[in-house]
């Protein structure tokens, strides 16, 4: 019997939930049993071959898909710079990030206490900086022809510079409340990262890895727009295809009632009330919005 497609997720956190929606979303279902390491997943139309969800501690993912220990994996994309699984090595090809899934964006920032003098990397020289990011923090530094003592931390570090352990902390960022609250700020911005999708380059799944990557993608990008449906006196159609272009274009259908069209199109999500204000205003009636859960674009 062939071996099984591995998919490494999360075994936990919010990230465990957003990758397993994401792949029932896919097609791909499972069911976690307690604290199962492994999960088969349930028989899919289309898909031929076996599919196992392996859950993992999410900064192994990236070691383990370079390792082949999985063929693909869900993790966050500062965890793989982190693990260097990007670069090629002597021993191991280097791991392909087959696609940016659009969630848990975050930046890494470099931070120090808001009545600190440093106002530039180069004013770091010779400090301690906390971090659980040493990798990405050395090659920042060396790109700044800085020196620094690096002190590596697996938890929170934001409460280091008050213990006294460091006098700069590297870190995630998101709102910067928690910043806020331990009176620090940023001093430079090293990356932005999200959600990833990453693969083993030397998988002997490669077409069915091409296939999930595909389901994957139209999840993706389906929850990025909706459908707009409304209908509209004909001779406004032109001023209204200029407000939902569609993604190539509008779907148009005359209706019973003579001079009117109903008219549907794909809309960013972010742009859809403001559209539906517009068409309002243009004389469109019966508007409405609807959620688009899958597409093929």
């Amino acid at each position: 019997m062939p071996s099984p497609l591995r998919i490494g997720v999360p075994s936990k956190g919010r990230l465990a939930e957003l990758a397993t929606d994401l792949l029932a979303d896919a097609g791909l279902k499972f069911r976690r049993q307690n604290r199962d390491l492994f999960a088969r997943v349930k028989s899919a139309a289309g898909i031929d071959g076996v599919i196992d969800v392996t859950f993992l501690r999410t900064d192994d993912i990236p070691i383990l898909c370079a390792e082949g220990a999985i063929d693909l994996g869900v993790t966050g994309s500062d965890l793989v710079e982190e693990a260097g699984v990007t670069r090629p090595m002597a021993d191991r090809p280097a791991v392909e990030v087959r696609k940016q899934l659009g969630m848990g964006a975050c930046r890494l920032a470099i931070c120090v206490p808001e009545s600190s003098p440093v106002v530039e990397p180069k004013d770091l020289a010779g400090d301690r900086i906390a971090t659980s990011f040493p990798t990405v923090t050395r090659d920042y530094l060396n790109k700044h022809g800085v020196t620094c003592h690096i002190v590596e931390l697996t938890g929170s570090v934001e409460v280091m510079i008050a213990l006294g352990v460091a006098d700069a902390v590297v870190d995630l960022v998101e709102t910067g409340s928690t910043l806020a609250a331990n009176k620090l700020r940023i001093l430079d911005e090293i990356g932005s990262y999200e959600t990833v999708l990453i693969q083993n380059p030397s998988t002997s799944h490669r077409q069915l890895c091409d296939q999930i990557v595909r389901r994957v993608e139209g999840v993706i990008i389906a929850r990025g727009y909706s459908l707009l449906e409304y209908n509209l006196p004909e001779g406004k159609l032109a001023e209204a295809e200029k407000i939902t272009p569609g993604f190539d274009s509008p779907t148009v259908n005359r209706l019973d009632a003579a001079g009117w069209v109903a008219v549907r199109a794909m809309v960013k999500r972010g742009e859809v009330i403001d559209a539906m204000e517009r068409l309002e205003k243009l004389g469109a009636h019966a508007i409405l919005e609807t959620a688009i859960k899958n597409c093929r674009l």
